[in-house]
């Protein structure tokens, strides 16, 4: 008798304690659960052994990148159904063990065990990258290794999924009909009009991806640019697109380490979506680093993802699927945090706008993006990393969507001197 989805979910509730918001389809074919929710498929009872062995969010996340478990129906109905099972509840293998002591619950777990099959699980993914230790977190060989990681993918692959802007940080949406490159395009601007950058100035672009702020900076505002990253893959298309722009006279690509930027003052500084990066143990160090290499009077923007504040925990939290999926040794700090950080190491902080909703709009456009060139960003990385990249950016819209996450664009001095900041009186008008 076909009765694998019953079980599971009566195991599940009662290790849980709650009722199962979603139906469950068990490999056997069996169905159970409310008739009208999405479906969550358990293809194999591996992913069961996968849960038990890691419970909580990193179990979930190699089950799904293995192809174990699947969603039918609206991915992002389903994650957002789950979200109090999984991310609110917090259940990992403290709260299980507190958890185990109800000898209802010890009742479950056993018999759950029994239905997932002999143990131990399979290995994790190939698609799973291996920890930085803490004492070498940060270091500029770990950072290369874990930049490498996520944007080495390839990048057609970064072409199907971000569309021609090839802009890889949340888009300035002017309304939610408005296309992503149109977005992206304002976004770029409205950095550049808030670092008043003027022709021959000098930008160093932080981070700078496939080089479309260098090129926009450079093409729309006549400034010179350095821009750094650590992706040989991203340098190589960067340079390409310059070229392809005519403007190899007034931007340069660099394969560089922050760190090593030795060649200032510059004027302005822009960092989008590589803060995140940079670590609880570099933060000061980062912010100092910028400070120094900016000419008195100049700009710094500083566009970074943020977590809401928690009384019980310290300043910045590790995800446990982003760690090992997408943004290896990656970091997310109150935005507090933050802009204490960059006045201690001496700037000047005059704006902070919150974007937060923009990012839902960009996440939700490449969800759609990658679903509709699925078969070909399969081919061109493979199976388990187009899951990852599914599910980090459904699951990251809806964090955003529900106030989980923000981002936000600091904008921050090195003021000339102790009273004047350099900025118009109304400076909010960009321009």
């Amino acid at each position: 008798m076909q009765d694998a989805a019953l079980r599971l979910k009566t195991l599940a509730e009662q290790l849980m304690g709650v009722r199962l918001p979603v139906r469950i389809r068990a490999w056997d074919g069996s169905e159970a659960g409310p008739p009208d929710a999405p479906t969550l498929v358990v293809r194999h009872r591996r992913a069961l052994r996968r849960l038990l062995w890691k419970p909580g969010e990193l179990g979930l996340a190699r089950a799904w990148v293995a192809g174990d478990l699947d969603v039918d129906g609206d991915l992002y109905e389903a994650l957002d159904l789950m979200s109090s099972l999984i991310w609110d509840r917090g259940e990992d293998a403290r709260t299980l063990r507190q958890a185990l002591r109800d000898p209802e619950v010890r009742a479950a777990a056993r018999s759950l065990a029994v239905l997932a099959g002999p143990f131990p699980p399979p290995a994790p993914p190939r698609e799973e990258t291996r920890r930085t230790g803490r004492l070498h977190l940060h270091t500029k060989r770990t950072d290369r290794r874990a930049i490498s990681h996520h944007y080495d993918v390839g990048n057609d692959f970064y072409a199907l999924v971000l569309g021609p802007s090839m802009v890889y940080s949340c888009a300035y949406w002017d309304t939610p009909d408005s296309t992503l490159e149109d977005a992206q395009r304002d976004k770029l601007d409205l950095i550049s009009r808030k670092l008043d950058l003027k022709p021959g100035m000098r930008l160093l672009d932080v981070g700078c991806g496939w080089g479309s702020m260098a090129i926009h900076a450079a093409r729309e505002y006549g400034v010179r640019v350095v821009g750094v990253t650590l992706s040989q893959e991203q340098a190589a298309f960067a340079r390409k697109r310059v070229a392809e722009e005519g403007l190899t006279d007034r931007v340069e690509i660099r394969v560089q380490d922050y760190r090593d930027v030795a060649d200032g003052p510059y004027d302005a500084i822009s960092s989008i979506g590589m803060a995140e990066h940079v670590g609880s143990t570099r933060y000061l160090e980062y912010a100092q680093d910028l400070y120094a290499l900016l000419k008195p009077g100049g700009r710094l923007l500083n566009h970074q993802i943020a977590r809401r504040p928690r009384g019980d925990e310290d300043g910045y939290q590790v995800d446990e699927f982003i760690d090992a999926y997408v943004f290896p040794d990656g970091e997310l700090a109150p935005v507090g945090t933050t802009v204490e950080l960059l006045e201690q190491a001496g700037f000047e902080v005059r704006d902070l706008e919150a974007i937060r909703e923009h990012y839902g709009l960009t996440l939700r456009r490449w969800v759609a993006n990658l679903e509709k060139h699925w078969a070909k960003a399969v081919r061109l990385t493979s199976p388990g990393r187009a899951r990852v990249w599914r599910l980090y950016m459904a699951a990251s819209a809806l964090s955003f969507e529900r106030n989980r996450i923000g981002v936000n664009q600091v904008l921050a001095v090195r003021a000339p001197d102790a009273g004047t900041s350099g900025m118009a009186l109304r400076a909010r008008a960009w321009g």
